[in-house]
């Protein structure tokens, strides 16, 4: 099954910008900038959308402009609009379990803390695709709140920015559906 709508989960505002958190939002505006895409907002679907082909395929772009923990709503509502079923969504975001300068595919599963996914879950099931951009872990569950929204040191950001490089290359077999080549070159880089 290809991918119709790729959402990046993130904080609108200033406040957020290349703050961890919003590392989908990063891979995004690569994405837009890759495929010549730009975003407008939307706010029937509470989020900026773009629009480009990727593999000779129609693909969605989405920014929920929702704040983090209410990614869901402004999904859903992009989804139920254009009929794009949980499988043809993927969904990018910081994860904490991974380090920086590591990107990982995955179908389902939980949302392990991340209140963007919780409330994607919530609102659209488990099925969609999953892009994990690694940011590293404070050490201590208590400072993840600060860490999330901070921004990260040049040498993590520079490490985010080769993750999300890596991914760009790999949308292509993702939009597709080739899901485990996609996943064969994103897990085994070096």
């Amino acid at each position: 099954m290809s991918i119709k709508l790729i959402v990046g989960l993130g904080n609108p505002g200033s406040k957020y910008d290349e703050t961890r958190h919003n590392a989908g939002f990063l891979l995004l505006d690569e994405l837009a900038r890759s495929y010549s895409s730009s975003f407008a907002s939307e706010k029937k679907f509470q989020g900026d959308l773009g629009r480009t082909t990727i593999s000779n395929r129609d693909v969605r772009l989405l920014k929920p402009t929702t704040y983090m923990n209410l990614s869901g709503e402004s999904v859903q509502a992009v989804a139920s609009f254009y009929r794009i079923e949980a499988e043809q969504i993927l969904v990018a975001h910081d994860e904490l379990d991974i380090p920086p300068g590591t990107a990982k595919l995955k179908q389902g599963g939980g949302h392990g803390g991340h209140n963007g996914l919780r409330d994607i879950i919530n609102h659209m099931g488990r099925d969609f695709w999953r892009i994990r951009l690694g940011i590293g872990h404070p050490g201590d569950a208590k400072q993840v709140v600060n860490f999330v929204l901070q921004r990260a040191p040049k040498s993590e950001a520079d490490l985010l920015l080769n993750s999300i490089d890596d991914v760009v290359r790999e949308i292509p077999d993702i939009v597709s559906g080739e899901m485990e080549k996609a996943m064969k070159n994103l897990h085994t880089k070096k």
